[in-house]
């Protein structure tokens, strides 16, 4: 079967390139249509690839700085026609959807609709956007969100990443959708016989992981918190934090097992799409503290696993993390449920799916 792979953006690594690299590995003759590309940016395994771009790849800055050609995006994609290909599976969190596909099936695997086209208004409070600013954007989003929907209509077949994300697809696109979630390389992971008196996170210092939520409840709690992961928000978080909060910057991925194996709890304080790494904290035997809502709810079993605390505060937090006996928690439970999510559970259901809707 003639295959082709769509991207929103190649300039930055996280979950949709998580995603993306699996892709690759199922479909390695299928080539990777993007709208930009960052060759040096990106890991050097990128470069074995076949990724073709648009002309957005050549628009100064905008590997480092692709925010402020948000309304480009759509008409890039809108041109790209993919047409001659039997099938285009789009990994999708921004605009790759709207791509032209003609009589080809086109399955969108959606990590989420566009989340600064439908949920603008709390994008704009998590950015700090000027109010004049927001003002001069809303028509502009208002004609994003109409492309969206329209790009959405042409669609054959949705996946979603979780229930929240199923139920964002119901809800802004009218669509329904299948459940795969997304790949987690559990292997990696192992428990530990040992742990140390740490508590957790690992992620990119941007607004909406809500680093800063956790940040004050551990400076309540005095209790050590380690943050692994960089971003433009770093200078700022640091400034906040207390003596008991520590920064490790970006870890290398052969350091994160050890890490998640000896913590006592993995911390996840914002609301997720899906998020993998609670589900590498449980793969390495080390249960979650978690806000309850989005992914986490598929993903972490209170009682179990887990627990959740249910407003997005830090005394909220606080309080979870006194509460909560890691202890108590047994850790081929956590090993167990991790396993739902492998990328070989992955694989084998995102097969399936496609040999029953495309044959």
């Amino acid at each position: 079967m003639n295959l082709a792979l769509v991207h929103d953006w190649l300039n930055q690594i996280g979950g949709a390139e998580d995603v993306l690299e699996t892709l690759v590995g199922m479909f390695p003759d299928a080539p990777v249509h993007t709208s930009m590309y960052w060759r040096q940016g990106m890991p050097a395994a990128y470069r074995h690839w076949d990724i073709r771009t648009t002309w957005m790849d050549r628009l100064p800055g905008i590997y480092r700085h692709h925010q402020p050609y948000l309304p480009l995006y759509p008409v890039a994609f809108s041109r790209l026609d993919l047409s001659d290909y039997d099938l285009v599976l789009s990994n999708k969190s921004g605009f790759c959807h709207g791509v032209r596909t003609g009589d080809a099936v086109h399955v969108c695997y959606c990590l989420a609709p566009t989340r600064y086209v439908w949920s603008f208004e709390a994008y704009a409070a998590r950015e700090a956007l000027a109010r004049p600013l927001k003002i001069a954007l809303r028509p502009v989003i208002a004609a994003l969100r109409r492309w969206d929907l329209r790009a959405a209509q042409r669609v054959d077949y949705f996946v979603a990443i979780s229930r929240e994300i199923r139920d964002r697809i119901r809800r802004y696109y009218g669509r329904e959708s299948a459940i795969i979630h997304p790949p987690v390389e559990t292997r990696r992971f192992h428990p530990s016989p040992e742990q140390d008196d740490y508590y957790l996170i690992v992620s990119r210092l941007i607004p909406y992981k809500r680093i800063d939520l956790a940040i004050r409840a551990f400076d309540q709690l005095e209790r050590p918190l380690v943050i692994a992961g960089d971003g433009r928000d770093r200078d700022a978080l640091e400034a906040l934090a207390g003596p008991s909060v520590s920064f490790l910057g970006y870890v290398p991925d052969e350091e994160l097992p050890e890490l998640f194996a000896r913590c006592r709890a993995y911390i996840l304080p914002g609301e997720e799409d899906f998020c993998i790494a609670p589900v590498q904290a449980q793969a390495a035997g080390r249960p979650v503290i978690a806000y309850g809502a989005g992914g986490a709810l598929d993903t972490v079993i209170a009682g179990e696993t887990g627990t959740f605390f249910d407003e997005q505060t830090p005394d909220a937090l606080a309080q979870a993390v006194r509460a909560f006996d890691s202890s108590a928690i047994d850790a081929d439970a956590c090993c167990v449920n991790a396993e739902r999510f492998s990328a070989e559970v992955f694989r084998e259901k995102l097969h399936r799916f496609l040999r029953e809707r495309v044959g």
